[in-house]
């Protein structure tokens, strides 16, 4: 098996460090403010267009854009140069992922933990742990390839095909996996959440993206440090939002969070191990399969917890769901680098 020289290790900014115990933070202000202002946020809940929050819209393309504008498209041609990590990595996120979500919520939501959830939301909160897992990572991705020394090329490459699929792959699927549970699917709502929260920023984010590099890197590189507080503050105000509609419900049932999450890091843990393994068993590079395995697990959760919304609604089991995708993202996917790290000598072993 081919050896590599380990690459640079690259520190997690203090935003993604400690994103766990913003969230938690966002869960206290947000359900007070719920509970204080309930007004303030049903007002809120009504600035809609075709069940489209476009408060929330707002939001979402505040976040989205600023990590779009880093995705470089014509790194796919960079495919053929690592096409066993790419095509290991395509298989998990696209067959296994989505369906083996599906198949722990029906399990866990549905049955092993039914008595211990609100009967009503059942299949709301199976809603939201499917769109959950049916987008891979676009952004946080690179930073847990960084950590583990994974080839840029690959990462990059890898992102921009993942993102060219979402644009096609995402609604369909969602509508196959919401229909196997038996859930109504909004067509017109999902149809307009794709086109709001996927390809219009997609277009945007590459028109100006070739604008700033245009001018000069350095232009291109002081305006996504110029974005970056603002996508964090717009994630941080959707959260604050989100659990100032599920206040009364988290009040009423604090172990709901601990539930929805257990399903989440089981999937996490499968579909990065399982790609971790199929790349040894391909040979494939360490530097290529440790973002492989890391891009196999992590999840696009912007893009969830905004067509939760726009699907379901603020104070729906679906947005809550997605969002305990958000509270637990860097804990466990910071242990799933470290297996990385720490097994690289069994992984580069015959």
């Amino acid at each position: 098996m081919l050896k590599t020289k380990p690459k640079k290790q690259f520190n997690i900014t203090n935003f993604e460090r400690n994103l766990t115990w913003l969230v938690l933070a966002c869960i206290v202000v947000g359900v007070m403010l719920g509970q204080l202002f309930p007004h303030f946020f049903l007002a809120i809940a009504d600035i809609k267009i075709a069940e489209v929050n476009l408060v929330v819209a707002v939001l979402i393309w505040l976040m989205i854009i600023p990590m779009l504008l880093k995705i470089d498209f014509s790194a796919m041609k960079e495919v053929l140069a690592h096409s066993k990590g790419i095509g290991v990595t395509l298989f998990i996120n696209w067959v296994v992922k989505p369906f083996s979500m599906a198949l722990l919520a029906w399990v866990f939501i549905r049955h092993l933990f039914v008595s211990y959830l609100p009967v009503d939301q059942i299949d709301i909160y199976i809603a939201g742990l499917i769109l959950l897992a049916a987008a891979p990572c676009t952004a946080m991705v690179f930073v847990w390839s960084n950590l583990c020394g994974g080839e840029p090329k690959f990462t990059l490459s890898q992102v921009a095909i993942n993102d060219a699929i979402m644009l096609f792959a995402f609604a369909p699927l969602v509508a196959l996996l919401l229909g196997l549970s038996s859930i109504t699917v909004p067509w017109n709502t999902l149809f307009l959440s794709v086109m709001l929260f996927i390809v219009v920023p997609v277009i945007i984010s590459q028109i100006l993206r070739k604008l700033l590099l245009l001018k000069s890197q350095q232009t291109f590189d002081l305006v996504l440090k110029t974005l970056h507080p603002y996508s964090l503050f717009a994630l941080l105000a959707t959260l604050v939002l989100l659990f100032g509609f599920q206040g009364q419900q988290i009040l009423a049932q604090p172990i709901i969070i601990a539930l929805l999450a257990v399903p989440i890091i089981i999937q996490v843990y499968f579909n990065s191990m399982l790609a971790y393994w199929l790349n040894k068993k391909l040979k494939v590079a360490h530097c290529v399969a440790g973002p492989s395995a890391l891009i196999g697990a992590s999840n696009f959760f912007e893009l969830a917890v905004a067509t939760a919304i726009a699907l379901f609604g603020f104070n729906s089991g679906a947005a809550l769901a997605t969002v305990v995708g958000v509270l637990i993202e860097v804990p466990v996917m910071l242990s799933v680098v470290a297996i990385v790290n720490k097994s690289r000598g069994w992984y580069e072993s015959h």
